[in-house]
């Protein structure tokens, strides 16, 4: 079909489609026209190309820095060998899932994402349902994720600060003040200088990749080192869980942290050229980059462990690993401090991203106040009000810090148990399309609708047989991890230790169902039809 793009998904808040001089003020115009087909308006300016969306890609996750941050968990719950090995199972189960869900970006590129392909994928009479609580169940997702980052990069900068400064006494407060501090930076730069962040991402990623190269090269050449037999068959159980299995199942979850945000991508798919080719090409390359770094970048950490003369007497046992194989603080701080300043550039595309889905999911009526949160800054085409909200929203998570330091990682241990789930919901939808046939071939029609009665795929896609078996493997691996995100960290487990995430991940859910059937029901009909 040839022509003008028709109306699908909802009749509701209908608008006058915008003129083609408005779609090229806003980006490329064939850009637009995919947007249009999927029932929205282009209101956000492309900035992205192929290497500011990879670098992006590949910053947000900074899998290295965070391996290096989070591997005190994987070291008492699995130790060097469990650490290793649980590293690549992970490794490969996101370079699965995501080669999925990218087969379904492909086909619908737009900032909602998850969400929204809920709603394209699910049964007619579950989709409003299943779509509105994916729509809540990412969005708290990724607004745990921005504060988890900013509570351990503060908790790292206080980590610094002892380090250096001996007469420093840490407390909850000052930690949690250096994270509204540093969430207030990048709030600074998500709105006056968004049109700049393609070219900071590309500088981003040359110094992820510089710096990565100078530690391990410390690491490699100074200090002691430790044989294979010590890295790769050394297990520990610090847990006293019953059996070492179940150790290093729980000791993983640090390595899937290290991996989330990996969907940031396809929440800025309304700000990239063309994202039905480029999204998935840069998401793959990413996660194969980072996952090949931060598995270097784990065995050298693991071979200079034989350095510690003792145990760990910081919060990041990295800085004692530093200073041992530097003997020195300085050393121990430079290195902390790079690791330190790549967390808080990660952060910046983490908050870009979480204010972009919460953007989208008030665009199409899923939050309270939505005229107000969905509103974009015509002269910045930035979400203002989206931005703001999560700034607020993350340092009221983080203030929690101050009563319970417990409390807060509760709370944050939801980024992986949410967007866990919201992957899996969309891939179990998806193999059940492809398993009945229900996704057909393009026939090259440029302006070939796109409705949840008839899906077509995208450029990016795998062959029937690999793709179906990819999917399979990914939802069997979401289901792995998802399972052992709920387990405390040690036994016996009491009040105070244990892990109250799947209570978390449970209340967001029965939160929205009630939500949606006392008040969303009647303003919330799917992705609403702009155009």
């Amino acid at each position: 079909m040839a022509g003008k793009p028709e109306i699908f998904y909802t009749d509701s808040n209908v608008e006058t489609e915008p003129t083609k001089s408005e779609i090229s003020n806003r980006g490329d115009v064939n850009d637009s026209d995919q947007l249009l087909k999927l029932g929205k308006k282009p209101v956000l300016k492309r900035n992205f190309s192929f290497w500011s969306i990879l670098s992006l890609s590949v910053t947000v996750l900074i899998t290295w820095e965070a391996s290096l941050v989070l591997f005190s968990q994987g070291l008492e719950n699995g130790g060097p060998g469990g650490l290793i090995y649980t590293y690549i199972v992970i490794w490969v189960g996101n370079l699965s899932t995501f080669s999925a869900l990218c087969e379904v970006v492909s086909m619908a590129p737009t900032a909602a994402a998850q969400y929204h392909w809920v709603y394209m994928l699910a049964p007619k009479r579950s989709r409003n349902l299943l779509s509105f609580v994916t729509g809540w169940v990412t969005a708290a997702g990724w607004q745990g994720s921005v504060a988890s980052a900013a509570y351990l990069s503060g908790s790292l900068l206080q980590a610094l600060a002892v380090l250096t400064t001996p007469s420093w006494v840490p407390a909850l407060w000052r930690e949690t003040l250096l994270s509204i501090a540093i969430m207030a930076f990048c709030m600074i730069v998500a709105v006056f200088l968004n049109f700049l962040l393609p070219k900071i991402e590309i500088c981003i990623l040359v110094l992820h990749i510089t710096a990565f190269v100078g530690i391990l090269v410390v690491l490699a050449r100074m200090g002691e080192h430790g044989d294979a037999a010590s890295v790769f068959t050394t297990f520990t159980n610090g847990g006293m869980w019953p059996n070492q299995g179940i150790s290093v199942m729980v000791g993983m979850i640090g390595n899937a942290f290290a991996f989330i945000g990996a969907d940031a991508a396809f929440h800025l798919a309304e700000e990239i050229h063309n994202p039905s080719a480029l999204i998935p090409k840069s998401m793959i390359i990413g996660i194969l980059l980072n996952g090949t770094l931060g598995l270097a970048m784990l065995i050298g950490v693991c071979f200079s462990l034989v350095s510690l003369k003792g145990e760990p007497q910081s919060a990041f046992p990295m800085l004692d690993v530093f200073q041992a194989v530097t003997n020195s603080v300085a050393g121990a701080a430079a290195m902390g401090s790079i690791i330190f300043s790549m967390g808080t550039c990660a952060l910046i595309g983490l908050f870009v991203s979480a204010s972009r889905v919460l953007w989208s999911f008030a665009r199409d009526h899923g939050v309270p106040f939505w005229r107000t949160v969905s509103k974009v800054n015509p002269k910045s085409q930035v979400p203002v009000w989206a931005v703001s909200i999560t700034a607020v929203i993350t340092c009221l998570l983080t203030l929690i810090n101050i009563g319970s330091a417990v409390a807060l990682n509760d709370v944050l241990s939801l980024s992986i148990s949410c967007l866990y789930a919201s992957y899996l919901v969309v891939l179990v939808l998806l193999l059940h399309r492809r398993m009945t046939g229900a996704i057909a071939e393009p026939n090259g029609d440029e302006y070939e609708i796109f409705s949840p009665d008839r899906l077509v795929w995208g450029p990016w896609r795998m062959n029937a047989l690999l793709g179906t078996v990819n999917n399979m493997f990914a939802c069997c691996y979401l289901v792995f991890v998802l399972f052992f995100s709920f387990w405390p960290p040690a036994t016996p487990v009491k009040a105070d230790t244990m892990n109250y995430s799947c209570l978390g991940t449970g209340a967001v859910v029965i939160f929205s169902v009630v939500y949606y059937f006392a008040l969303a029901k009647r303003q919330y009909n799917g992705p609403v039809v702009e155009v």
